[in-house]
């Protein structure tokens, strides 16, 4: 059977322009399988690393995008079931998370509960270069190629049959918000009926509002900008009030506006979920004192801050840092968008953008100028 050659973008550096390039149809071995990619999100993690802000070598040029939903058009023979054992076949929808845990480095085997702090993790759109054969390692292509012998650390999720795929690319960043108020829960510092504040009104900060109001939050304020689109839509997704730092200017007057709105003691949880490393000191003098500070925007380097030990240490506060997930958080993702797939608009923070050149560039530009809440490729329309 002849197969189509299938194309996939790369950048060359942070800056770079992407570039489309044709690679042939792999062959699948016996645990593999060809994934065709119905959306991929364009997540806070690419923008930085676009921007030069990854701590770590990466290996130019690669193939951008992690948050993938996508449905099996090839596979081999012992390719049969996800990482929860769910059975998958031909035209089983699943998606793929990009930090995948080795299971068998100091963390996994002895800490598994940060498992996510793996020492070999596979990393799908970030640590594999588009040198590697097949050349499909990330989402920003028409396909995604996974082995599980090459890449024994891989883990497939299968979705349900009727979930949509552009859901489907939500649930990865929506894992992350589930895991961060989980940690938050376990240290004491989250329980049903608390005020939240959400720092960041991105894609990480929604999906964070409807996060807490599942979990049993009981009020949940929201600060960030711009009013349109994306406060706005934070208060459809369930903030009851929100504060915009482009009216509200100054740290001393936001931390004043929002303890006008929650109440002059402050809120029982502050979660930053910004990317910007001035949230954290003025996160905290929006927490009450004994209250927990959860740190989940500073997936990159973006740079120091600058506040006094002795707030932390006054104030009794709890501080967390929350990394991304392990391997038995996904399905808590998975299901909390299926379950509430229409109690929340989720479509309406995804903006569609084509897969072409210039589509990749309005995708990225558009986010990083936070006209979109979430830029989403769609290579295949039909799909979606």
């Amino acid at each position: 059977m002849n197969r189509p050659d299938v194309r996939v973008s790369t950048f060359a550096g942070p800056g770079a322009n992407p570039v489309i390039q044709t690679v042939p149809w792999p062959s699948i071995p016996e645990r593999a399988a060809l994934l065709k990619i119905g959306a991929c999100g364009v997540c806070g993690t690419d923008q930085h690393i676009l921007k030069g802000h990854w701590p770590k070598p990466l290996p130019w040029p690669f193939t951008l995008g992690h948050e993938i939903g996508a449905v099996i058009v090839d596979k081999g023979p012992r390719f049969t079931e996800d990482f929860m054992g769910k059975p998958l076949d031909l035209g089983s929808k699943v998606m793929i998370p990009p930090l995948m845990p080795c299971g068998h480095c100091y963390y996994c085997v002895h800490y598994p509960q940060n498992a996510n702090k793996c020492l070999t993790p596979v990393y799908y759109g970030r640590y594999l270069g588009f040198d590697k054969a097949p050349h499909l390692w990330g989402g920003w292509a028409e396909y995604v190629y996974v082995d599980l012998d090459m890449l024994p650390g891989t883990k497939v999720y299968k979705l349900p049959d009727d979930m949509s795929l552009r859901l489907g690319a939500l649930s990865e960043p929506l894992t992350s918000c589930i895991r961060a108020f989980n940690r938050a829960k376990k240290a004491g510092g989250f329980t049903w009926g608390d005020t939240v504040v959400i720092q960041g009104s991105g894609p990480i900060g929604i999906l964070a509002i409807a996060a807490a109001r599942e979990m049993g939050a009981g009020r949940v304020i929201c600060v960030g900008a711009p009013e349109h689109p994306r406060l706005e839509l934070a208060r459809r997704f369930g903030a009851e009030a929100t504060a915009n730092i482009e009216e509200v200017r100054t740290p001393d007057e936001r931390i004043a506006r929002v303890r006008e709105i929650v109440g002059g003691f402050g809120a029982d949880l502050v979660m930053d979920c910004s990317g910007h490393p001035s949230a954290g000191p003025e996160g905290l003098e929006m927490l009450r004192d004994g209250g927990t500070y959860v740190e989940m925007g500073q997936f990159t380097d973006a740079g120091k801050i600058e506040t006094s030990w002795h707030r932390i240490c006054a104030k009794d506060a709890n501080v967390l840092g929350s990394w991304a997930f392990t391997g038995n958080d996904l399905p808590l993702g998975v299901d909390m968008l299926y379950r509430t797939r229409d109690k929340y608009p989720y479509f309406d923070m995804q903006t569609i953008y084509p897969f072409t050149e210039d589509g990749l560039s309005r995708a990225v530009s558009d986010a990083m100028a936070m006209k979109t809440v979430k830029s989403t490729i769609v290579p295949f329309p039909e799909l979606v």
